[in-house]
């Protein structure tokens, strides 16, 4: 495993809205009552990955992702790590990513694929951490040249 040279993102608000919640489960085609039906509902679990519409890229608030090239990206895995219920509606989060290890593997077909973690934090109101999310993003060696799929 090699340590790479990023820094933490700048962190941001979020604040869990009703209809937000409402519109990620109807999107996510949950017909749970918990999301759709209760004045105060707990967001689904994979709720917070929306955060990321709240960052402010521009004002380099994302953590360093480490990867050259974006033609050559691939969403690697994604985990949610409750510490108690997810938050309801009207939580207000504080924010903030994280990189995580980098390390490489020699894939299959032979290339170098370069894996970028990063931990997600998202804290209450009081600085309680409600969750976690660990994603891995998977920079392959070579951009992909077709393929058979049609």
């Amino acid at each position: 495993m090699s340590t790479t040279e990023q820094k933490a993102g700048a962190p941001f608000r979020m604040v869990v809205e009703m209809g937000k919640i409402r519109e990620f489960a109807r999107a996510t085609k949950s017909g749970n009552p918990e999301y759709l039906e209760v004045e105060n509902p707990v967001a689904p679990a994979t709720f917070l990955v929306t955060s990321a519409f709240w960052q402010n890229t521009r004002g380099g608030n994302q953590a360093g992702s480490g990867f050259t090239s974006y033609e050559r990206v691939l969403h690697g895995a994604q985990e949610f790590i409750f510490h108690g219920e997810p938050p309801r509606a009207g939580t207000a989060l504080t924010v903030q990513a994280r990189p995580g290890p980098s390390y490489e593997k020699t894939g299959r077909r032979g290339g170098v694929m370069k894996f970028h973690e990063t931990v997600t934090e998202y804290r209450d109101e009081t600085g309680r951490l409600v969750a976690e999310a660990h994603g891995t993003i998977i920079e392959t060696s070579q951009a992909p040249t077709g393929g058979t799929d049609k």
